[in-house]
């Protein structure tokens, strides 16, 4: 057995999620994307604590983001939409700086997987993760191809790997 497969085993079975859907056209009724962060997170064994949506606004993105982390129960954070290139897009701008560590590699597998499906649109997204505390933040596009992509092929995952490693940190 890997060390990465003993870290998995001994990491927590279940974790609490919080999603944001980043939009300024998305309502609770619609947000496909966000809803189905949410539904692949309970199928997987998890538990959503909280989804909601915010508008493409810096101070909106950030206060809401730190209120969610001020929540001692939350594990895990995914945020979806305001990652393209209009001028309202501006989720990565908020998280980066807000991120104690990155995680490099996310952004990396999650562009070379989606060219799988989109071909050099790929090298558009800028999806990022990281560690906030001792919690996992990954900022997703907002289509519903993409979350599901990441979601299942590297959120779902690792996302209790990670975390437990963060915790060995404190």
């Amino acid at each position: 057995m890997s060390t990465a497969d003993e870290h998995r085993r001994a990491a927590k079975a279940v974790l609490h999620f919080s999603v944001i859907t980043v939009s300024d056209s998305r309502t609770v009724e619609d947000d496909v994307s966000g809803k189905r962060i949410c539904e692949l997170a309970v199928a997987d064994g998890h538990e959503v604590l909280d989804h909601e949506i915010v508008t493409d606004d810096r101070l909106e993105i950030r206060t809401r983001l730190q209120a969610i982390l001020a929540d001692e129960r939350v594990d895990v954070v995914v945020l979806n939409g305001g990652t393209g290139f209009a001028q309202r897009d501006v989720t990565t701008e908020v998280v980066e700086p807000l991120l104690d560590t990155t995680v490099e590699g996310f952004g990396e597998l999650f562009r070379m997987l989606s060219f799988n499906q989109v071909g050099a649109a790929a090298m558009l997204s800028r999806a990022v993760a990281g560690v906030i505390g001792n919690r996992a933040v990954f900022v997703l596009p907002g289509s519903p191809q993409a979350v599901e992509l990441a979601m299942r092929q590297l959120i779902l995952p690792e996302a209790a790997h990670l975390v437990s490693q963060v915790a060995r940190l404190d």
